[in-house]
């Protein structure tokens, strides 16, 4: 019995590792500054997120105000929120949007932690997108901004510190039942990949009946082109007594 408990607890162990592990990265890079907005400067980050999600956004960005650049966050949704900031010397523009045109916010001016949570809209890939845009007059040696970014999605979105205080859970309790949402979520995903399976192949197989009917359609009338010509032919030649 002792050695049964000791083995459910290592596998208890290991699916909290699994479970916390890929969820624990964040993504760092510098962003250069650039004189005047273009596209080609943008730096996107997309991840994709199922309908009626939650999403939490915490970017963290180094620097101060008034070195001559200045952080935006735009976070697009159909009710958008955010914070809103001015300065004269630099911009620094994130756009937070999906592949389907929901915005989801745009704070300005962001320096140090700024967090953003939001609900996503629809079953789409969103993409998180910083400018930084320099509009001082003065030089600046190398104008660069570090970033850190962190994107939590789901269960992982969700305070469970205060959870577990609301709901006086253990905190044995606390990781189970964010295993169970997290396998829940992945269910939720299968059942969406699985859907999406089905509906590419009807596409398909409707495809396939139309190419098969338009061949079809095409050898007939090929075979009617070739008969009236025959016909056309024989008649003309009569007509001459050539034959």
């Amino acid at each position: 019995m002792a050695l049964f408990s000791g083995r459910l607890q290592g596998l208890f162990t290991i699916l909290c590792c699994l479970a916390v592990i890929p969820f624990s990265w964040a993504l760092k890079f510098d962003l250069q500054a650039h004189t005047g907005h273009s596209s080609k400067y943008e730096r996107c980050i997309r991840n994709f997120v199922a309908k009626d999600t939650l999403v939490v956004v915490t970017a963290t960005v180094g620097g101060q105000r008034g070195d001559g650049q200045m952080v935006n966050m735009h976070v697009s949704s159909l009710s958008s929120s955010g914070l809103m900031a001015g300065s004269a010397d630099a911009f620094f523009a994130t756009q937070i949007k999906d592949a389907v045109g929901n915005e989801y916010g745009k704070p300005k001016d962001i320096v140090g932690e700024s967090r953003m949570a939001f609900t996503s809209h629809a079953d789409a890939a969103f993409d998180v997108c910083f400018e930084n845009i320099l509009k001082t007059t003065q030089s600046v040696m190398n104008p660069t901004r570090h970033i850190e970014l962190d994107i939590d999605i789901g269960a992982d979105a969700r305070d469970w510190s205060a959870i577990q205080a609301a709901e006086k859970l253990k905190p044995v309790e606390t990781e189970l039942r964010r295993i169970e949402e997290l396998v829940g979520e992945i269910v939720a995903e299968m059942d969406y990949l699985r859907g999406r399976e089905q509906k590419l192949r009807d596409t398909n197989e409707s495809t396939n009946e139309r190419v098969k009917w338009f061949a079809f359609g095409t050898m007939g009338m090929l075979v009617g082109l070739g008969a009236w010509q025959v016909v056309y032919l024989r008649a003309y030649f009569r007509s001459k007594h050539l034959i």
